[in-house]
């Protein structure tokens, strides 16, 4: 089930995403929210009527670096012993369709294609085989980054979690194996990144586990599992598109902030 998050009339709900191509989606608006039992209202509305939002508010998104050999290679980086967490505040979180703004403090921006793990329950050191259990489902992400920003500062909190750093979108899957999927990213229409979630370096399952032995997740809490090879420049006026195999496209545009 593809869940998404929007507004319509100043008022915001989740909807149950139905039907096929631009033209044909609509949403069934949800009674509840979605990570505990919810029914279905029966009360339709077309996708283009409404505006999406990101598809959860996290608590707090937890993010991987180097997951992936060649990504680690492309910046001249050696792939770490452990996998490398960061994180991206709530304030970096926009929506599809919502404007990356090019942040002031820097002059190399780049995409970042990833898949994203929506946590459904408060978990904490969950053991291997549970993981499945509390996992919600999967969105597209977008890890944009000041890259000069990031060489600079030992630090990455400016570099990666600048307001409008984490588009996610553009809603939730639910029923879907990550173990193999197709992730893209393109810029205005060209070809930047094409990868395959198998590439990872470590699992999800090994990413939930390792999170988990430090701190608690809660309902809607995101995880970034990391970026193929292929990340690149943006600029003011382009757009990027995210698309992961089996949940959809991300799309942002890059604005002057201010």
């Amino acid at each position: 089930m593809r869940i998404a998050r929007f507004s319509i009339d100043g008022n915001v709900a989740f909807g149950a995403v139905e039907g096929e191509g631009p033209d044909g989606l609509v949403l069934d608006i949800i009674k509840g929210i979605p990570y505990a039992e919810f029914e279905l209202s029966g009360t339709k509305v077309p996708l283009s009527k409404v505006r999406l939002l990101p598809p959860v508010l996290p608590n707090k998104v937890v993010a991987i670096g180097r997951n992936y050999a060649e990504h680690a290679a492309e910046l001249g980086n050696e792939v770490p012993d452990v996998p490398v967490a960061f994180f991206k505040p709530t304030t970096s979180v926009i929506g599809s369709g919502d404007a990356i703004e090019y942040p002031s403090f820097s002059h190399e921006l780049h995409h970042e294609a990833e898949l994203a793990v929506v946590i459904g329950r408060m978990c904490r050191e969950v053991p291997r085989e549970r993981v499945k259990d509390v996992i919600f489902g999967y969105t597209c992400a977008n890890d944009v980054t000041a890259r000069d920003a990031q060489k600079r500062e030992k630090q990455w909190a400016r570099a990666k979690g600048f307001d409008t750093s984490c588009p996610l979108g553009p809603w939730v899957e639910t029923d879907l194996d990550p173990g193999d999927l197709t992730i893209q990213a393109t810029v205005n229409g060209e070809q930047r990144q094409l990868g395959r979630t198998s590439e990872m370096i470590r699992s999800i399952e090994d990413l939930v586990v390792h999170i988990t032995e430090a701190m608690t997740l809660l309902p809607g809490d995101v995880i970034l599992t990391g970026t193929p090879a292929g990340v690149g420049p943006l600029h003011v006026g382009d757009e990027v598109a995210v698309t992961i195999e089996g949940i959809g496209t991300l799309t942002n545009k890059v604005i002057k902030r201010g």
